[in-house]
């Protein structure tokens, strides 16, 4: 299974006559685009933490790694390596006291938590592969200017 660092290259709503759903859209930077539905608050918590927004009060991911700090772990990296009837799945990858342990988390708390922290976002080749013919981002609004309206 080949990884391939991923960023994310922004924060959108695919809108359509059936539903209006907030999609975080990653990248390789060869212009291969794979988009993750995910929830309301998860896409407003990574809109936040990609463009470096502090809340007054902490939310639900930055409270977890605060948590983490204070007891010595980091996170290594997030590896969104499967997926199943359109589910994505995804390991976040911790270290601590020199060894590294993967929990199984959803691809959208994974990616808040990996850009809070600054760590890499891996992508699995045949995802990334697949996930090319799907969503076109040009039909899609921005996050931040959808919640403007």
């Amino acid at each position: 299974m080949q990884q391939v660092k991923c960023q994310v290259r922004g924060v959108f709503v695919a809108i359509n006559n059936a539903a209006t759903v907030p999609v975080v859209v990653l990248t390789d930077g060869t212009g291969r685009l794979m988009p993750i539905f995910v929830g309301l608050w998860e896409a407003v918590s990574i809109n936040n933490a990609q463009n470096n927004v502090v809340p007054p009060r902490p939310f639900t991911h930055d409270l977890f790694l605060d948590l983490m700090e204070r007891f010595s772990i980091d996170i290594h990296h997030l590896q969104i390596d499967s997926a199943d009837e359109g589910v994505y799945y995804a390991q976040l990858v911790l270290a601590a006291d020199g060894r590294k342990e993967c929990l199984d988390c959803r691809p959208s708390d994974g990616i808040a938590l990996a850009l809070r922290a600054g760590a890499p976002i891996f992508v699995d080749e045949d995802l990334l592969a697949a996930a090319e013919q799907g969503e076109n981002i040009s039909e899609m609004v921005d996050l931040s200017t959808f919640l403007q309206k």
